[in-house]
């Protein structure tokens, strides 16, 4: 089994940062890529941003204000948050792709709140 476990999130005002981390234990094996989801109240979960290697894909909503980073030796991923708005508000969620079998399996965290208030 996979673990994922997310932290870092919380309450800030607008144009603050916060950092959240999403640390994989168990029987991990390949991570092929990891990322971050965002779900707000009544709205279907969007991607905030994903990383594959070396490659980043940012969400425009976001891009120019958040970065995705991983440790691969921690098995961590990574998204700094930054000018932070009100509309950030929203449940984020931390997701991995493993290969096993040369098949993709994808892991979700539990989620992480992150409010951003006026």
């Amino acid at each position: 089994q996979v673990q994922l476990e997310e932290s870092g999130g919380g309450l800030v005002q607008a144009g603050g940062s916060l950092r959240l981390s999403c640390a994989a234990s168990g029987s991990i094996g390949s991570i092929s890529a990891m990322g971050w989801y965002r779900q707000a109240p009544g709205k279907q979960r969007d991607l905030v941003a994903t990383i594959t290697g070396l490659s980043t894909n940012v969400a425009d909503s976001v891009k120019g204000r958040f970065a995705i980073s991983r440790d691969n030796a921690k098995n961590t991923v990574y998204l700094q948050m930054g000018s932070l708005k009100p509309e950030d508000t929203a449940v984020y969620y931390c997701n991995i792709v493993v290969l096993r079998g040369g098949l993709p399996r994808v892991y979700w965290g539990q989620g992480t709140q992150v409010t951003v208030s006026s």
